[in-house]
């Protein structure tokens, strides 16, 4: 019997065989890709940060951990204020880290800061958030982590981000209010708030027995948070801005 290779005729027909079309592959680390964060830590993205230059403030959003009590409350309001102090006379002391506005909501901090670069950015806060834990952790009677997972930040780098940060976080309350979030916001500015100590307003505003409280805030230096924002306008008592 013939071997099949030395027969010419086989040979060609073989070689004739249609060639099948081989689809493009993605290779490599695509986005959206791998196992999905899950859990009571998930929900920030765990990606490099990007570099921080020190004339740019940042707005940073820290969650509190599920089944804690909220944080709208007189004892809590007073430990985090308490927080903010020694924070203030810490880190911020040293000019490489300031605190300069903050928003409480039931279940999440706003704040807007200043920090020499991302290393004294990440350094001043996990400082702070280490003071909150333990003076919530006392109001409460218990141990163990507050915050759900990593802070979430914005940089600010221009006036008009600058004004509607500051805009969004002094008047965040009514943000959720509106949406029915168990947030009471029926005073003119909101107390959970640094507004209080704030300069900004187009209305005078006064505040009984302010000047009993320690401020719980530090002066901005950078030209975006003093200066740079005024040129768009003051922010307007009630949330309306024009």
């Amino acid at each position: 019997m013939a071997n099949v290779a030395d027969n010419p005729k086989r040979r060609g027909r073989r070689s004739e065989a249609p060639l099948l079309p081989f689809r493009p592959q993605h290779g490599g680390r695509r986005a959206g890709t791998g196992r999905k964060p899950n859990g009571p830590d998930a929900g920030v993205d765990h990606r490099t940060r990007k570099a921080l230059a020190p004339r740019f403030p940042v707005h940073v959003t820290v969650k509190l951990r599920s089944g804690l009590p909220r944080l709208r409350r007189c004892d809590e309001y007073a430990a985090l204020r308490a927080a903010f102090v020694a924070g203030c006379r810490g880190v911020g002391a040293s000019g490489a880290f300031r605190l300069c506005h903050y928003a409480v909501l039931n279940d999440h901090l706003h704040l807007i800061v200043e920090a020499k670069d991302r290393r004294s950015l990440s350094r001043g806060l996990q400082g702070l958030l280490v003071r909150i834990a333990r003076k919530l952790n006392k109001v409460w009677h218990r141990k163990g982590k507050v915050f759900a997972d990593r802070y979430h930040d914005h940089i600010l780098k221009s006036p008009r981000e600058t004004r509607n940060a500051l805009r969004y976080v002094l008047q965040n309350a009514r943000h959720h209010a509106a949406k029915g979030r168990m947030v009471d916001a029926s005073a003119p500015i909101d107390t959970f708030t640094s507004a209080p100590w704030f300069d900004g307003f187009r209305q005078t505003i006064r505040v009984r027995d302010l000047e009993a409280i320690v401020r719980p805030v530090t002066d901005a230096q950078t030209w975006l948070l003093t200066l740079g924002w005024r040129c768009l306008g003051l922010l307007a008592v009630g949330g309306a801005v024009g």
